[in-house]
């Protein structure tokens, strides 16, 4: 038998902390949280991901009645980045969510299953990493790319 660890590598910053161009990516990413309509679980949740194109494209949760219907946050700005732009590559992408009293998230809230799957295609799209940028209310989790997030994905590649 043999035992494999898999670490991953999360830097933990302070907004001020965070480059003007990344503090940036972080508030559309908050903003769009309030884009969200999540009658149902009321956690909303915005995504920000900057396009090598320079574009800032956002997408919010959006629930339905009819369970799974809806889509994260996440699946809703990168499909819409790359059908908007899809010569472009994935450079960043910034998350942020807030929670059923309405503000914003202690700690910082990762994607589902289903939206690191998805944003890992794009990450093999661009060629190279994509880095996360998960917000909470005070601290910021950096992870260098949306692999860390699932080490051990499906590919189909």
């Amino acid at each position: 038998m043999t035992n494999r660890d898999i670490t991953v590598k999360i830097r933990q910053l302070a907004y001020d902390e965070l480059s003007p161009a990344d503090a940036e990516l972080v508030e559309q990413a908050r903003q769009a949280t309030f884009r969200s309509y999540a009658p149902y679980s009321r956690f909303r949740v915005g995504a920000a991901i900057l396009l090598s194109n320079g574009e800032v494209i956002t997408g919010a949760n959006q629930e339905n009645a009819a369970y799974p219907s809806g889509t994260c946050a996440e699946r809703s700005a990168c499909y819409y980045a790359h059908a908007r732009y899809p010569e472009a590559k994935f450079l960043k992408i910034a998350i942020a969510a807030r929670g059923t009293d309405g503000e914003f998230v202690d700690e910082p809230a990762a994607p589902c299953g289903a939206c690191r799957q998805a944003l890992l295609e794009y990450e093999t799209l661009a060629g190279a990493p994509v880095e996360v940028l998960l917000a909470g209310r005070d601290k910021i989790y950096v992870l260098e790319s949306v692999k860390s997030t699932l080490p051990l994905a499906f590919d189909s590649f």
